[in-house]
């Protein structure tokens, strides 16, 4: 069987694993769709921090605009969103299926656009910082986020809000929000797909290797990390909007800017499976998922522990993740050639 036909075969597996899985497993939809929301973490992280080099602590930003933004919206669109946010507001609206499925779109798309925005607007400062201070950066803005959010009473502070209550059975609402989590995420890595097989990964891969070359060649390096920047939040937004809805409430530290949770979760997701690969992300992100919620449901209080235990394998053994660890290993199952006289002649070099 040839490398194609595999791989055929492998997208046609996903796939039909992904659509039949709320049907065989109907008590894990909740826990599938945070699967797949993992996978476009780890997929959308990766874009700068393993294509390019930039290591972000600070992509989870655009998760929150994304929530926040798509709840004004739906809220906002037919009641007043001050009143509703107060302590003493009118509780949780219901809408009827019509108005929850307008607001819901149009808040979807407000997520994307308003995050796009963001990315555009911070890109041009923190892009002019690099190695450590760029990931500082990005997570002091972050950070801040979360705090002032959590003192604009509007938008509820601390308190959070509640969003809007689908109009439906709980069944069809964890359906509703599986299907949309799969389509977002299957759609993000086709698109990653056809945007590194062109001109934007072979300019990404200069980055990371040397920047300054990269620009001397007449590469504009500041253009295509905006737009990979953009990219990122585009798709991070849309996950935070029907990520909120999918859990019915909000608040800023824990749900919205969870940065010491699902902002350390896509870095270290990206680590396990391979960064700079675009099959390392969905690798990492589907067995680090996997191992968290084991180590949630049956290593409660040990969790961390676990955690930090994965992080210390993954740092010491295989820096270069389990795709790369993989590739090395067996490079002609991933299609690659080695020149087995250029390794012959380093190993004597080495030996002299």
């Amino acid at each position: 069987m040839s490398l194609a036909q595999q791989k055929v075969l492998l997208y046609a597996g996903i796939l039909l694993a992904g659509i039949l899985a709320p049907f065989v497993f109907p008590n894990y939809t909740f826990q599938i769709s945070v699967l797949w929301v993992m996978i476009l973490f780890a997929l959308t992280w990766d874009i700068l921090g393993g294509q390019m080099g930039y290591n972000s602590l600070g992509n989870i930003f655009f998760f929150g605009v994304g929530m926040y933004v798509c709840a004004l919206v739906q809220i906002g669109l037919y009641y007043d969103v001050s009143t509703y946010t107060s302590a003493t507001g009118g509780g949780i609206i219901k809408l009827s299926p019509e108005q929850y499925f307008i607001g819901l779109g149009l808040g979807v798309i407000a997520a994307a656009a308003v995050s796009v925005v963001f990315a555009v607007i911070f890109g041009w400062v923190v892009f002019g910082l690099r190695g450590p201070y760029f990931a500082i950066g990005t997570l002091g803005f972050t950070l801040a986020a979360g705090e002032l959010v959590g003192a604009w009473e509007y938008v509820g502070g601390g308190g959070g809000i509640a969003l809007p209550v689908y109009p439906g059975a709980a069944d069809a609402r964890s359906l509703f929000f599986y299907i949309i989590c799969f389509v977002l995420a299957i759609s993000t890595f086709a698109f990653l797909r056809w945007l590194y097989s062109g001109r934007f990964g072979l300019a990404a891969n200069a980055i990371r290797d040397d920047e300054e070359k990269a620009e001397a060649m007449g590469i504009h390096t500041m253009r295509y990390k905006t737009v990979g920047w953009t990219i990122a939040a585009f798709f991070l937004g849309i996950s935070g909007a029907i990520f909120g809805n999918m859990i019915g409430f909000i608040e800023p530290l824990e749900v919205a800017f969870p940065t010491v949770t699902f902002g350390i979760f896509m870095v270290v997701m990206c680590l396990l499976g391979g960064k700079g690969t675009l099959w390392g992300p969905v690798v990492g992100a589907t067995l680090f998922h996997t191992f968290k919620e084991v180590t949630w449901t049956y290593m409660l209080g040990w969790q961390w522990v676990a955690l930090g235990g994965l992080i210390v394998i993954l740092v010491v053994f295989f820096q270069q993740g389990l795709m790369g660890w993989a590739q090395d290993k067996w490079p002609e199952r991933f299609g690659l050639t080695v020149d087995k006289n250029v390794i012959s002649h380093e190993k004597a070099k080495a030996a002299q």
